[in-house]
């Protein structure tokens, strides 16, 4: 059972890994190395001081702060996908803070394996262990380019998907029995296989074929955190991990919010970006299962933070949206002078979204990815209150009443964006609008082609719209309509397309 739970963490790790991508890294280095080192460090700085108050000694309190700090990649990043937040400001820099504290933990699981429980130096066994996993990142990126590479082009010609599974296990188990043999630990080799792979054009296949058994193998592992609880123990100490879990919560709320205005987030933001990383990590189930960290806190306090971690995980749907709720409310609230010129600028921005779905959303991506202002307006209140939360620039109201067309400051438009229209609104309306502003370009995003010509009659120009993300034909209409150069409208695509791809897919494998 316990080998196959580390197999189970390892293949985890090599998923990891999948999506650890040099571009990647490169488009989100200030979140990556900048904002995720402070927001882990003032984590484990308060939730350590928080350990040394219930009485654990310095240096495990401080493991066990850092360890409580990490949060879950699996399940934050399934609700960033499913709640299509992977190109707001929240869901992109949620997800750079993850991968970091990803590799985080991969540092933690060495810091923890070096200790072995016997009390030696700390610092001579650490410095050894960052030296060997250095080595081994350069190894794995020599042999991504060298070796790796060339082997799946050979492999593909044959056209024989056992083979491809078979090298793909191949890869994960070689890579962790290499660190293994190193005196580095098994998921650190885990992690190096997935990127490795990342780096070619056959990730997609090979995650999908290694998902069956990264599923059951990490079932184990959950079977051997559940045999690991001391049940009679928590009975007697059900107060304690409900107070735990309170506590832990809440400071790491505090100290994300913290991390978030140091790096010049709004008040709103923070507190979105606060609640929705709040939960603890399947990896505190790892770290808290090794023997040398039960020694050092103690069998009754890691299971009792272990217990406690669980219950954060089940409570982040909720505690997710309470953040999102409160920071809706605190950006609606919003009246300094600044705020109110900021709003009167949007609201004299050259284009109006009129729709904040998933395709207004995609298109107020765009222009701020280009540093164009926009306005948008929602009338349906439960997508205009997510959007707001999300921090997008949008009023609540209806579009297609005239009487709000003044309020917008329709004369001051060059675009209109409608996102879902409708052919018998378009036609009542396109007459008057163009009659009130002629110098409007209107777009509609539409689904199917045989609907164009409808459009076209009624004076309204139509985009078919069928990319993944939803948005980005009718974003690139928009952005060649005000310039913008065709190679960097398409750079954006496929940066968009990348994102929604991850997120989509680290949200399938969290399943």
């Amino acid at each position: 059972m316990a080998l196959l739970a580390e197999l189970g963490v390892v293949f985890l790790l090599f998923d990891i890994g999948l999506h650890f991508s040099l571009k990647h890294i490169r488009e989100q280095a200030r979140d990556i190395f900048g904002f995720g080192p402070v927001q882990v460090l003032l984590g484990a700085f308060g939730l350590g001081l928080l350990a040394m108050l219930i009485g654990v000694a310095p240096l495990p309190a401080f493991l066990l702060g850092a360890t409580l700090a990490l949060s879950s990649t699996a399940v934050v990043a399934a609700m960033i996908a499913e709640r299509r937040q992977q190109n707001c400001p929240v869901g992109m820099t949620a997800t750079a803070i993850l991968i970091f504290q990803d590799v985080a933990a991969i540092f933690l699981l060495i810091i923890v394996n070096a200790l072995n429980g016997d009390g030696g130096p700390l610092g001579p066994q650490l410095a050894m262990a960052v030296v060997k996993a250095s080595i081994a990142f350069g190894v794995a990126y020599v042999l991504a380019r060298l070796v790796v590479r060339p082997l799946f082009d050979l492999i593909a010609r044959t056209e024989n998907e056992e083979v491809f599974t078979a090298s793909a296990l191949l890869v994960v188990l070689a890579a962790s029995w290499a660190t293994g043999s190193i005196g580095l630990s098994l998921t650190l080799g885990g992690f190096l296989g997935g990127m490795i792979i990342a780096e070619t054009p056959y990730r997609p296949i090979i995650q999908s074929e290694t998902k069956p058994f990264r599923n059951l193998l990490l079932s184990f592992f959950f079977i051997s955190v559940g045999l690991s609880l001391d049940l009679a123990s928590l009975g007697q100490h059900w107060g304690a991990v409900i107070a735990v879990t309170i506590l832990f919560i809440a400071v790491k709320i505090a100290t994300n919010a913290a991390s978030s205005l140091i790096f010049r987030w709004s008040a709103p933001g923070s507190m979105q970006l606060g609640f929705l990383l709040a939960q603890g990590s399947e990896f505190a189930f790892v770290i808290l299962s090794l023997p040398a960290m039960r020694l050092l806190v103690g069998d009754q306090v890691a299971s009792i933070v272990i217990a406690a971690v669980a219950v954060s995980l089940a409570l982040t749907p909720a505690l997710a949206k309470s953040g999102r709720k409160i920071a809706g409310k605190m950006r609606a609230r919003r009246k300094t002078k600044d705020e109110r010129e900021t709003l009167e600028r949007e609201l004299a921005a050259p284009v109006l979204i009129v729709g904040m779905g998933p395709v207004g959303r995609t298109v107020a991506d765009a222009l701020s990815e280009f540093e164009i202002n926009y306005a948008s307006i929602e009338k349906d209140q439960k997508t205009f209150a997510d959007a707001n939360a999300d921090g997008y620039a949008v009023v609540f109201g209806d579009a297609a009443d005239p009487r709000i067309w003044e309020p917008l400051g329709m004369h001051d438009r060059k675009i209109v964006v409608i996102t879902a229209p409708a052919i018998e609104v378009s036609r009542e309306l396109t007459p008057l609008a163009a009659r009130a502003f002629p110098h409007i370009r209107r777009f509609a995003a539409i689904a199917k082609p045989a609907e164009r010509e409808a459009y076209e009659m009624a004076g309204v120009i139509p985009v078919v719209d069928d990319s993944v993300p939803p948005g980005l034909d009718v974003g690139a209409a928009v952005l060649r309509e005000l310039g913008i150069d065709d190679a960097a409208i398409e750079n954006w695509r496929e940066s968009q397309q990348s994102r929604t791809a991850d997120a989509l897919a680290t949200a399938e494998a969290a399943e």
